[in-house]
Parts: structure tokens; sequence; C-alpha cells
């Protein structure tokens, strides 16, 4: 069965135009007991370590972030992803990625952390000489080092190769030397090496690994941030910093490569991360919603109330069948390339890249869904949640950033149509002859079959025509406007998040079909109860966003045809989603918890 369900493991974007057996993704339950064994092991350091001290890491309190990042160490979260050969545990991507959603509730600390782990480690590991892997990679495992990540730059923030830091190889040949600027830097405080991005001579964009005791290294400030506080973040400056040449990252004028494929592992880990978060928040609310009492009643009897509650769990429970989805391709794929003799890091580098696309739609979704559970979990608290005294507001104000980092919300949402147009026009996907299938299905008269029957048959129907109403839109987008496509970012935010709500709602399909599956529909209840809500919705969302689209471009007869398609596409039966609402927010109230 194992060999049978790899070989149906779909290519990165392919979700659009093929279908996915139920039992080949990844789901919570299928957690071996040593993941959960990891899993336990960061709930409990998040608990002990990092809660009681919430108020003190925001207070910068000094010392204590790389303090609590060595005890980190000590206990093994810092080098999960780092093989055995250099100092690590080296576990799968899966793990990797049930570690990211248990640290996820750790507000500040999580972010120093992920910039460690991550973003500060991954390009040693991924695209370092085994001399420069040696050297840095078991001081990184331990805590000894502490890295951060430099790409950002006052003038370059989106458009990170633009970047104005330069590099200039010396005289005697033997070092580079590095003057500018970098700016919002996480861990700048207190980071031994840095992992830099400049241009050699002006034009070659490189990557560096830079000890920050070299001459000529300063840090600015602090910030003075909105949110996640207890993070350290400065800006940091080069004055003819002296950087050996042994010390360049991979190949001048290939940073960019490494750039952007740390920023796709960077993007899926903070999916999960949100994910881990938004969990935990809704049980904050769950529990005071239990405890409060207005009017003679607790205010989770109310229905305003329950629907906040539901709807935060619906989000939360589509986010994290998503994430594991996703990671289950990441992992397989990582496997699969290193069974054919590709080393760890090249193995990892081409399943990033290769689901680039579903990283980009989970960042965009989880970072979307936590902001909406924290601001919930503000006003289930009321009057109280506006104060520093409840767990509320910091979870408000540290949630905020996550739509900004690993490249805003609006740039993934404009890189996942421009990963599906680009990988169509070489051949990767195939996206030409569904569409162009579309296109006659919409000239000729609707069949009226039979109704689906069994489990969640009218939903996944449901999101296989919602595919075909994406692709009508893209399509008839393309060929509208061909190359300059890229120049109507509204249309093509209205396409990716048509793509964002197909995607979401297969996932908790899929989920809840293999859960069921396993366990009998009577044990799936809750889960069928999310995902009908979830599609419910979604189909409306994905009609308006291709009708917002379609109206910006065409008109006349073109665009009665293809807002006909679409309402043939996202066509459905009403769901009592009220009733289903309440069961849910009633078992969560039930169990004091979110408990999906």
């Amino acid at each position: 069965m194992a060999e049978e369900n790899k070989a149906e493991a779909l290519k990165g974007g392919e979700f659009l135009i093929k279908e996915t057996n139920p039992e080949t993704v990844f789901i919570p339950e299928d957690i071996n007991e040593e993941q959960k064994l990891m899993a336990d092991t960061v709930r409990e350091f998040v608990e002990k370590e990092i809660m009681p001290r919430l108020d003190a890491i925001d207070k910068q309190e000094p010392g204590l972030t790389t303090s609590l990042l060595e005890k980190a160490g000590e206990t093994g979260l810092l080098s999960t992803s780092i093989p055995e050969e250099y100092g690590g545990i080296g576990q799968d991507f899966n793990t990797n990625t049930i570690i990211a959603m248990e640290m996820g509730p750790s507000h500040s600390f999580g972010v120093s952390y992920a910039a460690h782990t991550g973003i500060g480690t991954l390009p040693i590991l991924y695209y370092g000489t085994e001399e420069q892997k040696q050297k840095y990679l078991p001081k990184l495992a331990t805590g000894e080092l502490k890295s951060a990540y430099c790409l950002t730059e006052p003038t370059s923030g989106s458009d990170a190769l633009s970047a104005k830091t330069t590099a200039k190889l010396s005289d005697d040949g033997k070092y580079y030397i590095l003057n500018g600027q970098k700016m919002w830097i996480t861990n700048g405080g207190f980071a031994d090496i840095l992992i830099t991005f400049a241009q050699v001579d002006g034009d070659k964009f490189t990557a560096f690994i830079i000890p920050t005791d070299s001459e000529g290294f300063t840090r600015g400030e602090e910030e003075n941030k909105l949110g996640i506080k207890g993070s350290s973040t400065r800006a940091l400056f080069l004055d003819n910093v002296k950087v050996p040449k042994e010390n360049v990252l991979g190949e001048i004028g290939k940073g960019h490569y490494i750039a952007f494929n740390i920023l796709n592992i960077g993007r899926f880990k903070l999916g999960a991360m949100t994910t881990g978060g938004a969990k935990r928040f809704i049980s904050v609310a769950v529990q005071y919603a239990n405890e409060r009492k207005q009017f003679g009643k607790t205010i989770g009897s109310f229905g305003a109330i329950k629907h906040k509650l539901a709807e935060m769990a619906i989000r939360t429970f589509v986010s994290e069948a998503a994430i594991l989805r996703t990671s289950g391709l990441i992992n397989q794929r990582v496997e699969e390339l290193k069974a054919q003799g590709e080393s760890y890091s090249s193995a990892l580098i081409k399943a990033a890249e290769e689901y680039a696309i579903e990283s980009s739609i989970m960042k965009v979704f989880g970072s979307e869904m936590l902001d909406y559970v924290v601001d919930e979990v503000v006003q289930v608290h009321g009057g109280y949640g506006y104060s520093e005294e409840y767990p509320a507001a910091r979870a408000y104000r540290d949630s905020r950033i996550n739509r900004i980092f690993e490249g805003t919300n609006e740039i993934n949402r404009l890189l996942v149509v421009d990963m599906l147009v680009k990988r169509s026009m070489k051949g990767r996907l195939d996206l030409m002859t569904p569409a162009m299938g579309i296109q006659k299905e919409l000239l000729s008269i609707p069949s009226f079959g039979e109704e689906p029957e069994g489990l969640l048959a009218k939903e996944m129907e449901a999101v296989r025509k919602a595919k075909k109403a994406a692709l009508m839109v893209a399509g008839s987008a393309v060929q509208k406007f061909m190359q300059k496509l890229g120049e109507q970012q509204e249309i093509i935010m209205n396409i990716t998040d048509m793509v964002i709500e197909i995607f979401a709602a297969e996932s908790a399909i899929l989920r809840t079909l293999k859960f069921a599956n396993k366990n009998g529909e009577a044990a799936a209840k809750y889960f069928v109860d999310m995902t009908k809500v979830y599609v419910s919705e979604a189909l409306e969302k994905i009609n308006l966003y291709g009708k917002h689209a379609v109206s910006a471009f065409a008109e006349g007869d073109e665009l009665k045809v293809l807002l006909l398609g679409l309402k043939r596409f996202t066509k459905f039966d009403p769901v009592n989603v009220i009733k289903l609402r309440r069961e849910v927010a009633d078992k969560m109230l039930e169990e004091n918890k979110y408990c999906f």
C-alpha cells in the first residue's frame, strides 16, 4: 500500500488538475510515536521555559533569549534539521513540521527560534561547503553560535535583488570587502554569524557567512516594534568588513537561488507555526467563554460567541489539514530523491522548490487565519481582551507581522499565479489541456447526471468543479493579457484567492475522508461538520473572486459566458452552517479547549 500511495503523489501545483487519493495524504492521526515524543518535548519546553517568561522576554531582559536558545539546544530542539554527522539529530521533514507547529504559540521566542533554526542555519546546510558545514553546523545545533539572516535593506524589501550592499575582492585575493546596511534583522542584537547577501562587483548577487566579531561590523539600536517585542530586531552596518574568501556561501552571482529556496521553506514553516499558535489561542478563548458570565449565563452559551469559536476552529482545522498535506508531499519527495542518490541537502532544496506554490499558499492562508483567530480571541474577551493583563492582547500584537514576514502576502499571491503560468509554459505542469477542455464545456449543454453519493461526495465534486472555475478565469486572463498579465495585480490576486480556497477546501475533505476511512463516520462527525461549512462558504468566495476578475477584463457576450461558467462551476446546495457551527462550538465548550 505504501508503494502504491507513493506513486500517486502529485507534483507541485498539480492539485489544480488532478485528484488526490485521501489515503496518500499526511494527517495528524498519522503522526507516529517518535514524532509524538518530539511534539511532547517541544510542548513541555514551551510550557515550562517560555510561557512563564513572556513578560521578561518581551522586555528583552539581557541574556534571556540567548540562554533559552542554548537550553533549546541542550534539549535537541535546535538540531532537528541537522544531520547526525554535523552534530544534529536529523529528523525528517514531517517531524520538523510538527515541531514548528508546537513552537507556534511561543510568541517572540518562536521568532528568534525560527530565525536561528531556519533561515539562519539551513543556507549553510543546503549550500555550504563541507568545510563550512563542519565548522558551523555543530555549534549552531547546540546554540553555542546563534545565527541571523540578512537580506532586507532600507531600499530593498520585496525587491530583494536590488540590494545595494557591495562586496569587492581585496587586492591580495584573500578577502571580500563588504559595505552596506541591512534592516529588520531578526536576532540582529545577539547573532554570532550572519547569512548576508551582497552584490559582488556591483551586479553579482552573492551570499556570505559573516562572523559578527569582524572589524567594521556594528549594530543599530533595537527597533521599537508593534508586536514580537521580545525578538531582537536591528539594523546592521558593514563598513569595510573583511570576509575571508572561503566564507562565500554557494557560488558567486548565485545568491538568489539561496535566498529564494530558503524563503520557500521559511514560508511553509511560518504556515505551520501560525497553525500551532491558533490552536492554543482558540483554547484560551474557549476557556474564557466557559468562565465569563453575563445575563446569568456563561457567554459560551450565546449563539454569537459560538459562531466565533466555531469559525476559529474551522479555519484552523483546515489550515492544519493543508499544512500536513503539503508537508507529506515534501517529505515524500525528499525520500524519493535520496533513494535516487541525491544528498540530503540537495533533496531538500529540490523538494522545497517543487512545492513552492503550496508553500506560498500556506504562508498566506496560515497568517491570515491566525490574524482572524487572534482578532476574535480579543473580541470574545471583550474589554479584557484589550488589557495587557490577559493573553489576548499579546497574541493580537504578535500575529500581525506574519503577513509581512517571508515575503508579504501580496507578493506571495502574485508568485502563486506566476509560478503556475511559468511551469505551464515550460511543460512542467499541463494546465493548457484541461483549460481547453473547459472552454469546450462552456459551450455545451450542462449534463444533469445522478448526484454523487457517499461521505462528502458532493463536496468533493464541488471542489472538482471549482478547479474548472479557476482554470477558466486564469486561462481567459492569460489569453487576454499574454506577457502583460503581470501588470494586472488585482486580477492575479483574485485568481490566487480562488486557488487558495480550492487547496484549503480539498485538504479538509481529504483529511476528513482519510480519518473516517480509518475510524468510521461517527468518529469523524465534527471533522465532517467543519468540512461542510468550509466548502460551502469557499465556493461562494471562489465565485466572488472569479466574478471580480472576469469583470475587469471581459465584456459583452464574453463576460456573460464567463459569468455563466462561474455560476455553473460554483453551484452548491445550501448548508445549515448555523447548526453545524453550533455543534462544533458545543464540542469545544464541553472539552474546554480546541479539541480537533
